[in-house]
């Protein structure tokens, strides 16, 4: 682009109410696109033109004027008509400014920042054509505000310019949030929200959607980095991914655009596509993109391009979705567009061309192209122009027009010895419907409108509004939509766009390594903990009594597990506990049917009967061991085994002592018996006893067993057992009892050899051996037995055992009562029948 060349000369001082400054300008200035004369000029910079010219420049004379080439934005277009026909509205008001007229002079910028800054300072200066040095600058013809740039940094550039005259800049369409700081840029207002708002939006809309991997595509201008910087601000804490951020300009080499294409759109995996571009920008490259088939993107767009009819063109674009100004309407403004007479389209160079372009004729002579016959009819054009059917950002440039007007009137008509600069930060006004204040920034309410491309029953692309954004309601209900949505390629499904599919629950995320935080790896969750959401980061171990299903999802009760009745090993061993009880019963009663027979009563009787009544308790009290485990079971259970085996034991020691010493009567001259007669058996039997009775209730009072919950054998299972309480008391029981049980056995085996038929005393012996055996095998197997599996080695214990004493005592002299009467006398006990 050709620079604008400012020759700076001695000036004098212009006063424009807010401060003091030295102007001067030499050289070409622009001609306005419209003009009016008035008492009080207001200025307007629009970006009519495409490009700027660039041409060649003579240093030793005055430059060209900067020609701006390049195709007609009717939108722009429209934009400077719309200011256009709100100053007539102004003008032809009785409240507003009454008596006074205001006049405007439009420019084109060609969205050229030289160009830009060039006509700030020719409105700052006013409408001498040249300035010589012996003439001073004009104020008559200064502008007191102006209305535009289109663009950000053309604003900007501006801003700087007009800001030491202390003349007020409102823009219709600069978003960029720079421009909120009143430090830098104290005379900029605007009827647009600033980009923070509308990116905060995309954001919310981008997060509202689920899409967490995308593209991002940016002007290389003050208005895209600074909006995308603030998007991505804002996307981050949004937990969204940017798999790129490419910027390009209108101005850039083809091959570099077709280089960013190839980058983002060929060659990424985001479908969803940012686009915080300039409308004119945006236009290049999806010029360029139509030329070569690219793989479908779902487009959002900001503000800028979304809402553009002119754009609407690019049907592989639609889908898109986008925040863009609330529609309005301007009561006579369509009227005004399409009243364009011959006479001021003729005398307007901004309209012929415009004229020109949209009929392809020439007005006058030509030889390349058509004369216009002057039967055009304008009323028929289909142009972004004369659609009015969505008016947006051209009621941003109504609403300026009118907030200047307010500032003038304040300052002018009510005497207010103020500036326009400063009562434009106080209007607060409703026109045409619409309220119109700046905050301290200088900045509006932002209000948004989700618009949508969707195609309509024609194959045409149309803007669909499905939904609001009011920045100024409470923080979660600032986004609705209302409608239903069409998507990238017509389809009615939310196309996902994720760099990894989202881990479900019962699994937990885990980075990818170089990699941004939205790629990650999904990893099931350790045992014994669960996710119950969607992309869970850590998984949560479950509470002591609980653990997870199969999926890791869910935390449910642990199974609670114990020796139960319904359970095939707790009927069998309850069957044999029960038949153990039986047999000892049995037993009991055959030899009280025979009790009168040598046999039984040769083997003392009355121990016999006791020890099988305790041999029926040791059977019986294995039940109490199967089922839930309760306070009053935990203690019965083991104080009833250990005193039920130490009866039993006790009375086989007794049989064994009482076999020892009828062995030792029968020597002359013994008088042993009457010292181990049938008192002191009884005696001996109360006495081994009652010790180990004392040992139970001194374990009972002190720490007796209880039940509890065993957490610890199994992580999936909660064991219901009971606790020894005082593993001392638990084992001294165990412990008295193998002491008798090795006492007996050991007189069992001296006693074994001593003559007789029917010596008991081998009997106890091998009774005791099994018991001995079955007592020894048990305490590693009860050790190291896991939960209800250490109940049932301590049942089949007492159950072995006691069948291993009623057996051995007791099955030899049924055998003889039942089946072998003959050998049931005395004499076959005492041996005195010769062979």
């Amino acid at each position: 682009m050709s620079p604008v060349y400012l020759k700076e000369r001695a000036a004098p001082e212009v006063s424009t109410g807010a401060t003091s400054v030295k102007c001067q300008l030499q050289g070409v200035t622009r001609p306005p696109a419209f003009s009016m004369d008035g008492d009080y000029i207001i200025g307007g910079v629009f970006s009519i033109h495409y490009y700027m010219h660039t041409v060649k420049h003579n240093y030793t004379s005055l430059p060209e004027p900067l020609r701006c080439t390049g195709s007609l934005d009717s939108r722009e277009l429209r934009f400077s008509r719309a200011m256009v026909f709100a100053i007539e509205e102004i003008n032809n008001s009785t409240e507003l400014l009454p008596g006074i007229k205001l006049g405007y002079q439009i420019h084109d910028s060609c969205a050229s920042v030289p160009v830009a800054v060039h006509v700030a300072f020719q409105l700052a200066n006013g409408l001498d054509q040249v300035f010589n040095t012996s003439e001073k600058c004009s104020q008559s013809g200064m502008a007191m505000a102006i209305i535009g740039e289109s663009g950000s940094t053309p604003s900007i550039s501006m801003s700087r310019v007009i800001s030491s005259f202390a003349i007020p800049q409102v823009s219709h369409f600069a978003t960029c949030e720079c421009l909120s700081d009143k430090l830098q840029y104290p005379n900029f207002f605007r009827t647009i929200p600033s980009d923070q708002f509308q990116a905060d939006a995309l954001a919310k809309m981008v997060k509202h959607f689920g899409w967490t991997w995308i593209g991002a595509v940016r002007s290389d201008s003050d208005y895209g980095n600074n909006g995308m910087a603030s998007f991505l601000d804002a996307a981050r804490k949004e937990g969204i991914c940017v798999e790129y951020s490419e910027s390009f300009y209108r101005t850039n080499p083809r091959s570099k655009i077709q280089r960013a294409i190839y980058h983002f759109l060929i060659m990424s995996t985001a479908v969803v596509v940012v686009a915080f571009v300039a409308s004119g920008d945006l236009r290049i490259l999806l010029e360029e993109l139509s030329l070569k088939p690219s793989p479908p993107r779902q487009w959002i767009g900001s503000e800028s391009w979304v809402t553009d009819p002119d754009m609407l063109r690019f049907s592989f674009c639609a889908g898109a979705i986008g925040f863009g100004i609330q529609q309005s309407v301007i009561p006579g403004f369509r009227d005004f567009l399409l009243d364009l007479s011959p006479t001021e389209v003729a005398a307007s160079p901004m309209l012929t061309e415009f004229w020109e372009d949209t009929f392809n004729c020439k007005l006058g002579k030509s030889e390349k192209v058509s004369v216009c016959a002057g039967t055009e009819d304008i009323h028929t054009l289909q142009s972004p122009y004369t659609d009015t059917s969505q008016l947006r950002v051209t009621n941003m440039v109504y609403k300026a027009a009118y907030a200047i007007a307010h500032a003038i009137h304040d300052t002018v008509c009510r005497n207010t010895n103020t500036t326009v600069l400063n009562q434009l930060k106080k209007v607060d006004f409703i026109q045409n419907g619409y309220h119109v204040s700046f905050d301290v920034n200088g900045d509006p309410v932002a209000i948004y409108e989700l618009v949508n491309w969707q195609r309509s029953q024609s194959g045409s692309i149309e803007l669909v509004t499905v939904g609001h954004y009011n920045a100024s309601l409470p923080v979660g209900k600032e986004f609705h939509i209302n409608k239903d949505l069409t998507w990238v390629e017509g389809g009615t499904q939310v196309p996902v766009s994720m760099c990894t599919d989202s881990c479900p629950p019962g699994t937990r995320k885990v980075l990818q390594k170089g990699k941004p935080i939205c790629c990650y790896d999904c990893i099931p969750c350790p045992e014994g903990e669960i996710s119950n959401a969607t992309d869970s980061s850590d998984c949560l171990p479950c509470p002591r009594e609980f653990w997870p299903n199969s999926e890791r999802n869910t935390c449910f009760p642990k199974p609670v597990e114990f020796l139960s009745f319904n359970e095939v090993l707790g009927i069998v061993l309850a069957a044999f506990s029960v038949g153990g009880a039986c047999l000892a019963i049995t037993i009991a009663a055959v030899f009280l049917r025979h009790r009168k027979t040598p046999i039984v009563r040769a083997n003392n009787s009355e121990l016999s009967f006791l020890l099988l009544f305790s041999l029926t308790l040791c059977f019986l009290c294995s039940l109490a061991f199967i089922g839930v485990p309760s306070e009053w079971s935990c203690m019965l259970r083991h104080t009833a085994f250990g005193i039920t085996f130490v009866l039993c034991i006790s009375c086989v020691l007794g049989k064994t002592i009482v076999v020892l010493m009828a062995f030792r009567a029968t020597l002359p001259g013994s008088n042993v018996m009457k010292w181990f007669g049938p008192p002191q058996q009884r005696m001996t039997v109360v006495f081994f006893t009652f010790i180990q009775v004392l040992i139970c209730t001194i374990w009972l009072i002190l720490s007796p067993p209880f039940p509890m919950k065993n957490l610890n054998i199994y992580k999936e299972r909660v064991i219901l057992e009971c606790a020894l309480g005082s593993a001392i008391g638990f084992w001294a029981v165990l412990g008295y009892i193998g002491l008798l049980a090795i006492f007996c056995f050991v007189l069992a085996v001296l006693a074994r050899k001593l003559p007789d038929n029917f010596n008991e005393a081998k009997l106890i012996t091998f009774s005791m051996l099994i018991f001995c055996a079955v007592w020894i095998t048990f305490i590693p197997a009860y050790v190291s037995s896991p939960g209800k599996f250490t109940v049932a080695v301590e049942i089949f214990a007492i159950l072995a055992s006691s069948f291993g004493l009623i057996l051995c005592i007791f099955a030899p002299k049924c055998f003889i009562i039942l089946f072998k009467p003959e050998k049931n006398t005395k004499k076959h006990l005492m041996n005195k029948y010769q062979s």
